[in-house]
């Protein structure tokens, strides 16, 4: 079974493309994040997702270690789309979203990443009331782009994973979703 990464950055629609081409496919979406939160959950370490920042380091990087392992595990029986961030924007500069230790147990066939010009991410984002983003210029949100394909690329090198960039531009969403659910059938 394969284990394939989507990843786009806040604005992008990553989300929409990936729950509309599920409908079409026989994936089971794993988001990163939760099997993180349910692991050292079930640790008894922290009570909520937003605890998660305030544990070590190191206890850190155990759990991102689990959380990869237990999706590899998943994928034992199923095909599975784990939804998560190749980079994540912070103040001091961008972080890879599946470090190395992360790649050597989650083992990924492929990655997806899902773009949008960069002022329809900034409309998107303006528009989207349910979420409290941070305000960033055109170029900004490019370079973050940019910073996703260059981390896609490296985490194929570590893996021999492949990259395959769909575009999602507005009020165009079946596109996406065909070329997802003709990529990974």
């Amino acid at each position: 079974m394969k284990v394939v990464v989507i990843a786009g950055i806040p604005g992008s629609g990553s989300t929409t493309v990936l729950n509309s081409a599920l409908e079409n496919l026989n994936y089971i979406n794993v988001n990163y994040g939760d099997v993180m939160i349910k692991i050292a959950q079930d640790e008894g370490i922290v009570e909520d997702r937003d605890a998660l920042r305030t544990l070590s380091p190191d206890v850190q990087k155990e759990i991102q270690k689990n959380a990869a392992k237990s999706i590899r595990e998943m994928s034992q029986v199923n095909n599975i789309i784990v939804d998560t961030h190749c980079t994540i924007k912070t103040p001091a500069g961008f972080l890879p979203g599946l470090p190395k230790w992360v790649l050597d147990e989650l083992q990924p066939d492929m990655f997806i990443l899902i773009e949008a010009d960069n002022d329809e991410i900034l409309i998107r984002r303006l528009s989207d009331k349910t979420r409290t983003r941070d305000m960033e210029k055109l170029i900004d949100i490019g370079l973050h782009q940019e910073m996703n394909r260059s981390a896609a690329m490296a985490y194929a090198t570590l893996t021999g994973a492949t990259v395959k960039i769909i575009k999602n531009h507005d009020n165009r969403l079946e596109e996406p979703v065909e070329d997802m659910v003709n990529t990974l059938k």
